[in-house]
């Protein structure tokens, strides 16, 4: 179950992708809460993945 921590880390650059776009997008005078409101959800689905991918591995010893 590599692929699980593999995709987590996916969340991290799509997160610093929209901070990233939010920066730009708030110095140019767009709207910029999306892009800020995006990465919050990447960050969270990044720590939701790796706890979950820690359990699985956790739970593959027991048996």
């Amino acid at each position: 179950m590599k692929y699980l921590k593999v995709v987590s880390y996916i969340y991290l650059a799509v997160a610093a992708f929209f901070i990233v776009d939010g920066i730009i997008n708030m110095q140019n005078g767009k709207n910029y809460i999306i892009s800020f409101l995006f990465a919050g959800l990447a960050v969270f689905m990044f720590f939701f993945r790796m706890r979950f991918a820690k359990k699985q591995q956790n739970s593959g010893k027991d048996t």
